[in-house]
């Protein structure tokens, strides 16, 4: 898994030095030449395929941490909307149904820790405002400091970025600790949109309405889509819609499995309601969208 997939940068902007392509980085482990399980990316790069990969919702199968160092704009995590401005940290563990506006302007660094990450890191989503200019230093020092030491070829380079893992771990407690709690777990409403969509993470393959999850959480349908416009603004319909959309979309560009079967495995009674579904929801119909991808 290649670290950088162009010109590492900064959380300021800056490129960071790149180690020569015919020199690896010395093993972890000491033992073995395998890549780190983590990345570092600036997060204007994660859009290039196209904006959906960032603001449509989705989940993640490791931890991640959104650095945003310029910009603003909406964030969506377990369901619950919310603004974020500069200098605003997202951390996102694996699991977690979220979508992050982007625009041109923003600027910043996301960092995937990968599957067998560190357990130190929190194990629940947390929305970070650092309005402290030594704690926003000491972050995007940390950031800039793995970065370099994921790409030097310096002895014991791999330990040195395992270190600054292991601080970033004790930046996100103290900042956890110092901040005002956040309100992502917070109330009735919101503890049903986060076990809602949770739910949906786990059954938009099989589950095809709004009424099953509701009888899954025990409450009426025009009950639960009430929460969810409380929560976000969009009824329940909307975001189980998004999430399968995200799906056909990542199939579709990143595989070149069949449609018919891409739409058996989302659930779809035939290919020609998967088609109408998605041409509804895109304006492109399935076919054109994976001609048309980069």
């Amino acid at each position: 898994m290649a670290i950088f997939s162009a010109r590492p940068f900064s959380a300021t902007g800056r490129s960071l030095p790149i180690a020569p392509p015919d020199v690896r980085s010395p093993p972890l482990s000491g033992t073995s030449s395998a890549p780190p399980p983590y990345r570092l990316e600036p997060i204007a790069h994660l859009s290039q395929a196209g904006r959906w990969r960032m603001e449509a919702l989705r989940a993640l199968s490791e931890p991640c941490l959104y650095w945003i160092t310029r910009g603003q704009g909406r964030v969506t995590i377990g369901g619950i909307q919310r603004g974020y401005g500069a200098h605003n940290a997202l951390y996102l563990p694996a699991g977690i149904m979220h979508g992050l506006e982007i625009s041109n302007t923003t600027q910043g660094l996301a960092l995937f820790l990968g599957q067998d990450h560190d357990p130190s890191f929190p194990a629940h989503p947390h929305h970070l405002r650092i309005r402290d200019l030594q704690d926003q230093s000491e972050l995007t020092g940390l950031l800039d400091n793995l970065g370099r030491e994921t790409c030097s070829t310096r002895p014991a380079a791999p330990r040195a970025a395992q270190h600054y893992l292991g601080l970033l771990s004790v930046w996100l407690e103290r900042q956890i600790a110092l901040s005002p709690r956040d309100d992502l777990r917070g109330k009735a409403t919101r503890q049903l949109v986060n076990r809602f969509t949770a739910l949906v993470e786990r059954d938009f393959r099989a589950t095809q309405s709004v009424s099953d999850y509701a009888m899954k959480l025990r409450v009426t349908p025009t009950h639960l889509s009430r929460a969810c416009r409380d929560a976000c603004g969009r009824p329940a319909s909307d975001l189980l819609q998004e999430r399968r959309l995200y799906e056909a979309r990542k199939l579709l560009h990143d595989t070149d499995m069949p449609i018919k079967d891409i739409a058996a495995r989302l659930g779809f009674r035939s290919q020609t309601y998967f088609a109408r579904s998605f041409h509804s929801q895109t304006g492109s119909t399935p076919s054109h969208f994976r001609q048309t991808r980069p």
